[in-house]
């Protein structure tokens, strides 16, 4: 990758992706990569921060913001936002994560100037209005319990809860009843003016655009953000995982939820794609050997897979089945199996070679569209500050030993780190630490 300043504007070229970067003079990076092959064009606003930033006596507000911003802006009435987006056929979405808040809209290439007007309006205006706020509380207090309701959903909560125990990243995304209903118009407004500060966001794009062009679209709308200090809200620190085991007894659910976890590498550690192959083997897909074990063989559950949870400076990985209370401790004992087997033997060559055509297949295809080449461009510069052609990325991949595998095994599956939560209907059930043993 090639990097030169003009007239302190960095602008940043990759040789196997068109990727472009330009910093503003007020300090918002905006990165394009040009597709001219789609009709397409996918552009988001990304804020650095998310529900893991924030202090627990408002727990809950980037995603309240989130909502906030579509129920009008200082121009525009939330009835008007949809019906400008519709009119021109796009496709207006956010999200609210653990560590990033993203707003984006997709259009035919035509109307990116139209697009681009309403996404910088409703992130850049918005009012939040008193009213609105009232009406949006309840609306997410639903939403909280329709998620409550959920026993999937659920057993994950109680698990993250309790394995980051007293720190932010433990706590839910949506926040509680009660945070929720503390938030008026003045609360979201500083939250709002410490958080959507230039330094601290990314506008990405991707599609059928040219940079020089649209970069001087984006400067139009976003100029007016003026920089504020250094802009980046202080991070805070790592969390430090607690081991438990936590049995939350629900008599009306028919399954028993069951979710088995332990500490894993950030999502910029170099053994990076050792943990994606590994967990692709261990629960990703219908060949893992969870999925073949505990399904195919013995028929205990439908729903079983692994997966990872990678963050800024740690990052979790959770095994998750559903299943009948009689078949709970063979479920867990067959999990913990199959944990045992990845430390104690090494994996072959042919299962790892699937491992890896599975991992690059998905990693490709998942590149295809604008709207992933555009999320892919922020997540790098905000996780990476580079970019990885997808060449690199399967050299990488490819450069994945079965000894890797195994070593990361045994620094993974200690029983002293791991975590359960069991939800349902356990009745007389208890799980000791020695029952984890793998």
């Amino acid at each position: 990758m090639s990097v030169t300043l003009v007239d302190d504007v960095v602008i940043s070229k990759n040789a196997s992706r068109n990727i472009r970067k330009t910093v503003l003079s007020n300090g918002l990076l905006v990165l394009t990569e040009s597709m001219p092959h789609v009709r397409s064009v996918s552009m988001g606003a990304w804020v650095g921060s998310g529900s893991r930033d924030e202090t627990p006596e408002v727990n809950g507000i980037s995603h309240f913001v989130e909502h906030m911003v579509f129920k009008g802006t200082t121009s525009r009435s939330a009835q008007q936002i949809a019906r400008e987006v519709d009119t021109i056929g796009g496709n207006l979405d956010a999200f609210t994560g653990k560590e990033t808040v993203c707003f984006n809209i997709k259009v035919l290439d035509e109307n990116v100037a139209p697009a681009l007007d309403v996404l910088s309006d409703l992130v850049l205006h918005p009012t939040f209005a008193p009213e609105d706020v009232e009406r949006e509380k309840g609306v997410i207090s639903e939403e909280i319990k329709m998620d409550e309701d959920n026993p999937d959903y659920l057993v994950h909560e109680v698990w993250t809860q309790n394995f980051w125990k007293g720190d932010a990243l433990g706590r839910p995304i949506l926040g509680t009843v009660k945070t929720v209903k503390s938030f008026d118009q003045q609360t979201l407004l500083n939250f709002y003016a410490g958080q959507f500060t230039p330094r601290n966001m990314v506008f990405s794009a991707a599609g059928n655009l040219e940079h020089d062009a649209f970069v001087a679209q984006v400067a139009k709308e976003f100029g007016s953000l003026a920089a504020s200090g250094d802009g980046v809200p202080t991070k805070v620190a790592a969390p430090k995982a607690t081991p438990h085991i936590t049995l939350k007894r629900k008599k009306s659910l028919e399954q028993v939820q069951l979710c088995l976890g332990m500490p894993a590498p950030p999502v910029n550690d170099s053994r990076r794609y050792v943990v994606y192959l590994m967990n692709t083997m261990l629960g990703g897909g219908m060949s893992s050997r969870l999925f073949q074990t505990v399904r195919e063989d013995r028929g205990l559950a439908y729903s079983i897979y692994s997966e990872m949870n990678p963050f800024r400076d740690t990052g979790s990985l959770c095994v998750y089945a559903g299943t009948s209370v009689d078949k709970t401790q063979e479920v867990l004992q067959l999990t913990l199996q199959e944990l045992r087997r990845l430390k104690e033997e090494t994996v072959s060559e042919v299962e790892l070679k699937r491992a890896k055509d599975q991992l690059k297949s998905n990693m490709v295809i998942g590149l295809e569209s604008s709207g992933s080449r555009m999320a892919n461009l922020a997540r790098q510069q905000m996780y990476f500050g580079r970019f990885f052609g997808v060449d690199e990325i399967m050299q990488e991949i490819e450069a994945v030993s079965t000894a890797d595998v195994q070593i990361l095994a045994q620094e993974l599956f200690r029983p002293e780190t791991m975590a359960l939560t069991l939800l349902g209907n356990l009745g007389a059930m208890e799980i000791e630490r020695e029952d984890l043993a793998c």
